[in-house]
């Protein structure tokens, strides 16, 4: 009989992570409760964070798959934990743990959970660890957060080096990731790729530019870790073409809108990309050049070569393994070679070759054997 999870991961619901792809279909096996995020940072007088805080203190404390706004298996509990995020001191470390566990163990119960293992995408969620009555504690490590943008960095590092000593298992979303844990106790674990979703022919978005011009996309966080002024150089020596960008917009990106040919359309439903990506000429992977771009495994990669259309990157350690079907470029002259190439270049069934066996399902299975071992 496999274990049952409790899970701290990100707020269910938005944009699908790896441990959401992951933890759905580890769920037809197991029975899980998924706890939204805890923080990574304190909170700042912000207009954002006041709203995200706002939102979390006065959402319903545990939910199903008929609250989400993404389908959610029917053995998923998601609860809305009310914590003080990334506390610093031992005392309010201990006030958070405590509050916690006032607040899960219940839930816990309620569900009878067999004999459950704590994963954690979250460092801070190591304070927790000893007390929600689990034997083992899995640590799944999708980002280098000494470098992450968002986070109180001296924190989440200290929580993390205690989660590195407690853990089980450490799973580890890249190779660069996977040399910084013991090797003993670390599995490297890519993401995967809704395959079926992302090659499947899509109807085109109608918010998609259509004057037969050709299209350079990216969807994503537009935040801090593109290059921008690789951007700014490509966007205005290509006027005759769209550049049309997906996702929340930091004040960089939405400066790019100083170009006629650039469209912001903010953030799309999951399940809608492949209407934008398999219509647009180019995928774009614009990233700088920086320590947490040389760590990442981005889940864009395989759901671009996915579709077939042509994908424009510049360098970063994850993209080796599919550099043969990527025009990796360096400087503005090389993108606007490579974008102008993509324009003759059909649809490319090699590229999609090299991704289908890669699927979340796949990874799915393979994890289910290290978490049998445990």
């Amino acid at each position: 009989m496999s274990r049952d999870l409790i899970v701290f991961g990100e707020d269910w619901g938005g944009l699908p992570s790896s441990t959401q792809h992951l933890i759905r279909h580890l769920a037809s096996q197991r029975k899980v409760i998924w706890v939204n995020s805890i923080g990574l940072r304190q909170p700042r007088l912000s207009l954002s964070d006041i709203k995200r805080a706002w939102k979390k203190l006065t959402a319903k404390k545990v939910g199903n798959s008929a609250t989400m706004s993404i389908e959610t298996p029917d053995n998923i509990t998601i609860v809305n934990p009310t914590t003080l995020p990334a506390p610093r001191s031992e005392f309010s470390r201990n006030l958070a743990a405590n509050w916690l566990k006032k607040q899960l163990l219940p839930i816990i119960e309620k569900h009878n959970l067999h004999d459950p293992i704590l994963w954690t995408s979250l460092p801070t969620a190591v304070d927790v660890a000893d007390k929600l009555g689990t034997d083992s504690l899995v640590y799944y490590c999708g980002d280098d957060f000494s470098s992450l943008a968002g986070v109180d960095h001296d924190t989440v590092s200290e929580r993390e080096e205690e989660l590195i000593e407690k853990a089980d298992l450490i799973l580890a979303s890249s190779e660069t990731l996977v040399h910084r844990f013991p090797e003993q106790r670390t599995q490297f674990l890519p993401h995967g790729v809704d395959y079926s979703l992302f090659s499947t022919p899509a109807p085109r978005a109608d918010d998609m530019p259509y004057n037969r011009r050709p299209i350079a996309g990216f969807y994503g966080s537009l935040s801090e870790w593109l290059d921008y002024d690789l951007l700014d150089a490509v966007i205005s020596a290509l006027p005759e073409w769209d550049f049309v960008f997906i996702g929340r917009a930091c004040e960089r990106a939405q400066a790019l809108t100083k170009h006629s040919n650039v469209r912001l359309l903010g953030p799309r439903p999951h399940h809608l990309l492949p209407c934008y990506s398999q219509h647009w000429t180019a995928s774009l992977l614009p990233f700088a050049d920086n320590a947490q771009i040389h760590a990442c495994n981005p889940l864009k990669l395989r759901e671009y070569l996915a579709t077939g259309t042509p994908v424009v990157s510049t360098p970063f350690p994850a993209l080796s393994s599919y550099s043969a079907y990527v025009s990796v470029v360096t400087t503005d002259k090389e993108m606007i070679r490579a974008l102008e190439e993509a324009q003759f270049q059909l649809r490319n069934e090699q590229q999609q070759a090299a991704v289908k066996p890669h699927t979340w399902e796949a990874r799915a299975e393979e994890l289910e054997r290290w978490l049998d071992a445990l």
